[in-house]
Protein backbone atom coordinates (compact mmCIF):
# COMPACT_ATOMS: atom_id res chain seq x y z
CA UNK A 1 0.00 0.00 0.00
CA UNK A 2 1.16 3.54 -0.75
CA UNK A 3 2.12 5.54 2.32
CA UNK A 4 -0.62 8.14 1.90
CA UNK A 5 -3.39 5.82 0.75
CA UNK A 6 -6.78 7.34 1.57
CA UNK A 7 -5.38 10.66 2.82
CA UNK A 8 -6.87 13.95 1.61
CA UNK A 9 -4.41 16.76 0.90
CA UNK A 10 -4.75 20.48 0.27
CA UNK A 11 -1.84 22.07 -1.63
CA UNK A 12 -2.12 25.78 -2.32
CA UNK A 13 -0.34 27.18 -5.35
CA UNK A 14 -0.10 23.77 -6.98
CA UNK A 15 -0.78 24.68 -10.59
CA UNK A 16 2.89 25.36 -11.27
CA UNK A 17 6.42 24.83 -10.00
CA UNK A 18 7.08 23.32 -6.59
CA UNK A 19 3.39 23.11 -5.73
CA UNK A 20 2.61 21.12 -8.84
CA UNK A 21 5.54 18.78 -8.20
CA UNK A 22 4.32 18.22 -4.65
CA UNK A 23 0.70 17.60 -5.67
CA UNK A 24 1.89 14.97 -8.16
CA UNK A 25 4.19 13.43 -5.52
CA UNK A 26 1.46 13.19 -2.88
CA UNK A 27 -0.95 11.69 -5.40
CA UNK A 28 1.66 9.12 -6.45
CA UNK A 29 1.74 7.98 -2.81
CA UNK A 30 -2.04 7.54 -2.74
CA UNK A 31 -3.29 10.92 -1.50
CA UNK A 32 -6.36 12.54 -3.00
CA UNK A 33 -5.37 16.12 -3.74
CA UNK A 34 -7.21 19.44 -3.86
CA UNK A 35 -5.17 21.47 -6.35
CA UNK A 36 -5.18 25.26 -6.26
CA UNK A 37 -4.04 28.03 -8.56
CA UNK A 38 -5.21 31.58 -9.25
CA UNK A 39 -5.72 30.59 -12.88
CA UNK A 40 -8.00 27.84 -14.13
CA UNK A 41 -5.73 26.35 -16.80
CA UNK A 42 -2.65 25.54 -14.66
CA UNK A 43 -4.89 24.02 -11.97
CA UNK A 44 -6.67 21.90 -14.58
CA UNK A 45 -3.35 20.74 -16.04
CA UNK A 46 -2.14 19.52 -12.64
CA UNK A 47 -5.42 17.74 -11.99
CA UNK A 48 -5.24 16.06 -15.39
CA UNK A 49 -1.62 14.99 -14.82
CA UNK A 50 -2.60 13.35 -11.53
CA UNK A 51 -5.63 11.63 -13.03
CA UNK A 52 -3.66 10.44 -16.05
CA UNK A 53 -1.28 8.69 -13.64
CA UNK A 54 -4.18 6.97 -11.89
CA UNK A 55 -4.60 9.38 -8.97
CA UNK A 56 -7.49 11.45 -7.70
CA UNK A 57 -7.61 15.25 -7.75
CA UNK A 58 -9.98 18.18 -8.00
CA UNK A 59 -9.32 21.90 -8.42
CA UNK A 60 -10.18 24.83 -6.18
CA UNK A 61 -9.40 27.86 -8.33
CA UNK A 62 -8.83 31.30 -6.84
CA UNK A 63 -6.40 33.55 -5.02
CA UNK A 64 -5.48 32.44 -1.52
CA UNK A 65 -5.76 36.10 -0.49
CA UNK A 66 -9.53 36.15 -1.04
CA UNK A 67 -11.30 36.48 2.31
CA UNK A 68 -13.38 33.35 1.80
CA UNK A 69 -10.72 31.22 0.13
CA UNK A 70 -9.73 29.21 3.22
CA UNK A 71 -13.34 28.18 3.77
CA UNK A 72 -13.78 27.21 0.09
CA UNK A 73 -10.51 25.27 0.06
CA UNK A 74 -11.39 23.20 3.11
CA UNK A 75 -15.00 22.73 1.97
CA UNK A 76 -13.79 21.34 -1.37
CA UNK A 77 -11.92 18.57 0.44
CA UNK A 78 -14.79 17.79 2.80
CA UNK A 79 -17.49 17.85 0.13
CA UNK A 80 -15.47 15.75 -2.32
CA UNK A 81 -13.91 13.13 -0.07
CA UNK A 82 -15.20 13.74 3.45
CA UNK A 83 -11.76 14.08 4.98
CA UNK A 84 -8.81 16.38 5.62
CA UNK A 85 -5.37 15.00 6.45
CA UNK A 86 -2.62 17.15 4.91
CA UNK A 87 -2.40 20.92 4.43
CA UNK A 88 0.53 22.49 2.60
CA UNK A 89 0.63 26.30 2.57
CA UNK A 90 2.73 26.78 -0.53
CA UNK A 91 1.19 29.60 -2.61
CA UNK A 92 3.17 32.77 -2.96
CA UNK A 93 5.35 35.04 -5.03
CA UNK A 94 7.99 37.73 -4.55
CA UNK A 95 7.64 41.49 -5.03
CA UNK A 96 11.00 42.94 -4.12
CA UNK A 97 12.49 46.33 -3.42
CA UNK A 98 14.73 48.04 -0.90
CA UNK A 99 12.79 49.56 1.98
CA UNK A 100 13.04 53.21 0.88
CA UNK A 101 11.44 52.31 -2.45
CA UNK A 102 8.86 49.83 -1.15
CA UNK A 103 5.23 50.93 -1.06
CA UNK A 104 2.67 50.04 1.58
CA UNK A 105 0.90 48.01 -1.11
CA UNK A 106 4.02 45.93 -1.79
CA UNK A 107 4.64 45.26 1.88
CA UNK A 108 1.02 44.34 2.62
CA UNK A 109 0.75 42.11 -0.46
CA UNK A 110 3.53 39.88 0.84
CA UNK A 111 1.94 39.65 4.29
CA UNK A 112 -1.42 38.83 2.71
CA UNK A 113 -0.25 35.97 0.52
CA UNK A 114 2.47 34.45 2.71
CA UNK A 115 1.04 34.94 6.19
CA UNK A 116 -2.63 35.92 6.30
CA UNK A 117 -3.65 33.33 3.70
CA UNK A 118 -2.11 30.36 5.60
CA UNK A 119 -3.74 31.70 8.79
CA UNK A 120 -7.18 31.71 7.17
CA UNK A 121 -6.73 28.23 5.70
CA UNK A 122 -5.69 26.79 9.06
CA UNK A 123 -8.50 28.62 10.83
CA UNK A 124 -11.02 27.14 8.39
CA UNK A 125 -9.57 23.66 9.02
CA UNK A 126 -9.62 23.96 12.81
CA UNK A 127 -13.17 22.80 13.49
CA UNK A 128 -13.19 19.84 11.07
CA UNK A 129 -9.85 18.67 12.48
CA UNK A 130 -11.16 18.97 16.05
CA UNK A 131 -14.25 16.93 15.19
CA UNK A 132 -12.28 14.23 13.39
CA UNK A 133 -9.72 14.01 16.20
CA UNK A 134 -12.39 13.77 18.92
CA UNK A 135 -14.15 10.92 17.11
CA UNK A 136 -10.89 9.04 16.55
CA UNK A 137 -9.89 9.44 20.20
CA UNK A 138 -13.26 8.09 21.33
CA UNK A 139 -12.68 5.07 19.11
CA UNK A 140 -9.22 4.56 20.59
CA UNK A 141 -7.45 5.36 17.33
CA UNK A 142 -4.39 7.57 16.95
CA UNK A 143 -4.56 9.26 13.54
CA UNK A 144 -1.91 11.82 12.61
CA UNK A 145 -2.52 14.78 10.34
CA UNK A 146 0.05 17.04 8.74
CA UNK A 147 0.51 20.76 8.17
CA UNK A 148 3.56 22.02 6.29
CA UNK A 149 4.13 25.76 5.96
CA UNK A 150 6.51 26.88 3.24
CA UNK A 151 9.03 29.49 4.32
CA UNK A 152 12.39 30.52 2.88
CA UNK A 153 15.97 31.01 3.96
CA UNK A 154 15.11 34.70 3.55
CA UNK A 155 12.73 34.27 6.47
CA UNK A 156 15.47 32.75 8.60
CA UNK A 157 18.38 35.03 7.80
CA UNK A 158 16.93 37.96 5.86
CA UNK A 159 17.75 39.01 2.32
CA UNK A 160 18.56 42.40 0.82
CA UNK A 161 15.61 43.83 -1.11
CA UNK A 162 13.09 41.51 0.51
CA UNK A 163 12.02 43.17 3.75
CA UNK A 164 8.35 42.35 3.08
CA UNK A 165 8.91 38.80 1.87
CA UNK A 166 11.41 38.02 4.62
CA UNK A 167 9.10 39.42 7.29
CA UNK A 168 6.17 37.31 6.10
CA UNK A 169 8.25 34.15 5.81
CA UNK A 170 9.69 34.71 9.29
CA UNK A 171 6.14 35.06 10.56
CA UNK A 172 5.33 31.62 9.18
CA UNK A 173 7.98 30.13 11.45
CA UNK A 174 6.20 31.62 14.46
CA UNK A 175 2.87 30.37 13.16
CA UNK A 176 4.30 26.89 12.73
CA UNK A 177 5.64 26.70 16.27
CA UNK A 178 2.42 28.05 17.77
CA UNK A 179 0.15 25.71 15.81
CA UNK A 180 2.30 22.71 16.72
CA UNK A 181 1.42 23.50 20.35
CA UNK A 182 -2.25 24.26 19.76
CA UNK A 183 -2.90 21.22 17.57
CA UNK A 184 -0.64 18.66 19.23
CA UNK A 185 -3.64 17.41 21.24
CA UNK A 186 -5.35 16.64 17.93
CA UNK A 187 -2.36 14.60 16.70
CA UNK A 188 -1.47 17.19 14.05
CA UNK A 189 2.21 17.53 13.14
CA UNK A 190 2.89 21.14 12.15
CA UNK A 191 6.26 21.78 10.54
CA UNK A 192 7.94 24.26 8.24
CA UNK A 193 10.19 23.90 5.19
CA UNK A 194 12.43 26.84 4.30
CA UNK A 195 13.56 26.69 0.69
CA UNK A 196 16.94 27.81 -0.51
CA UNK A 197 17.57 28.53 -4.18
CA UNK A 198 15.10 26.47 -6.25
CA UNK A 199 14.72 26.82 -10.02
CA UNK A 200 11.20 28.13 -10.73
CA UNK A 201 9.68 30.86 -12.87
CA UNK A 202 10.32 33.26 -9.97
CA UNK A 203 14.06 32.55 -9.99
CA UNK A 204 14.69 32.30 -13.73
CA UNK A 205 17.75 34.15 -15.04
CA UNK A 206 17.02 37.73 -16.06
CA UNK A 207 17.51 38.37 -19.77
CA UNK A 208 16.81 41.52 -21.76
CA UNK A 209 13.91 43.44 -20.24
CA UNK A 210 13.19 40.65 -17.76
CA UNK A 211 10.13 38.53 -17.12
CA UNK A 212 6.99 39.28 -15.17
CA UNK A 213 3.97 37.50 -13.77
CA UNK A 214 0.40 38.71 -13.54
CA UNK A 215 -1.00 38.71 -10.00
CA UNK A 216 -4.58 39.96 -9.76
CA UNK A 217 -4.00 42.59 -12.44
CA UNK A 218 -0.54 43.59 -11.22
CA UNK A 219 2.52 42.99 -13.39
CA UNK A 220 5.22 41.79 -10.99
CA UNK A 221 8.82 41.58 -12.19
CA UNK A 222 10.47 38.22 -11.50
CA UNK A 223 13.85 36.70 -12.13
CA UNK A 224 17.38 36.82 -10.78
CA UNK A 225 20.55 38.35 -12.16
CA UNK A 226 22.69 35.62 -13.80
CA UNK A 227 25.74 36.79 -11.81
CA UNK A 228 23.87 36.20 -8.56
CA UNK A 229 22.80 32.72 -9.68
CA UNK A 230 26.40 31.92 -10.58
CA UNK A 231 27.64 33.13 -7.19
CA UNK A 232 24.98 31.16 -5.33
CA UNK A 233 25.80 27.93 -7.12
CA UNK A 234 29.58 28.29 -6.98
CA UNK A 235 30.07 29.88 -3.56
CA UNK A 236 27.02 29.55 -1.31
CA UNK A 237 25.42 26.18 -2.07
CA UNK A 238 27.70 23.33 -1.00
CA UNK A 239 26.06 20.88 -3.39
CA UNK A 240 26.96 23.30 -6.18
CA UNK A 241 23.68 23.94 -7.95
CA UNK A 242 20.12 25.15 -7.50
CA UNK A 243 17.45 22.65 -6.57
CA UNK A 244 14.68 21.40 -8.85
CA UNK A 245 10.97 21.70 -8.03
CA UNK A 246 10.88 17.93 -7.60
CA UNK A 247 13.70 18.03 -5.04
CA UNK A 248 11.95 20.82 -3.18
CA UNK A 249 8.72 18.80 -3.19
CA UNK A 250 10.55 15.76 -1.82
CA UNK A 251 11.65 17.85 1.17
CA UNK A 252 8.05 18.79 1.90
CA UNK A 253 6.91 15.19 1.44
CA UNK A 254 9.15 14.13 4.33
CA UNK A 255 6.81 16.03 6.68
CA UNK A 256 3.70 14.52 5.06
CA UNK A 257 4.77 10.89 5.41
CA UNK A 258 4.03 8.66 8.44
CA UNK A 259 7.72 8.64 9.37
CA UNK A 260 7.28 12.21 10.68
CA UNK A 261 4.52 11.32 13.15
CA UNK A 262 6.69 12.24 16.14
CA UNK A 263 8.19 15.38 14.61
CA UNK A 264 6.43 18.70 15.13
CA UNK A 265 7.22 22.39 15.46
CA UNK A 266 10.38 22.06 13.38
CA UNK A 267 11.95 24.05 10.54
CA UNK A 268 14.23 22.40 8.00
CA UNK A 269 16.11 24.06 5.14
CA UNK A 270 15.83 22.41 1.77
CA UNK A 271 18.65 24.18 0.01
CA UNK A 272 21.55 21.94 -0.86
CA UNK A 273 23.41 22.85 2.34
CA UNK A 274 23.03 26.62 2.02
CA UNK A 275 23.20 28.50 5.33
CA UNK A 276 22.15 32.04 6.14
Amino acid sequence: MSKLEGKVALVSGSGRGIGRALAVKLASEGARVVVNDMDKDPAAETVEAIRAAGGEAVACVGSVTEADFGDRFVKTALDTWGGLDIIVNNAGYTWDNVIQKMSDEQFQAMLDVHLAAPFRILRAAAEPIRVFAKKEAQEGREVFRKVVNISSVAGLGGNTGQVSYSSAKAGLVGMTKTMSKEWGRYKVNVNCVAFGFIRTRLTQPLTGEGASIDVEGRKIAVGVQPAFIDAMEKQMIPIGRAGTPEEAADGVYLFCAPESNYISGQVIVVGGGVSM
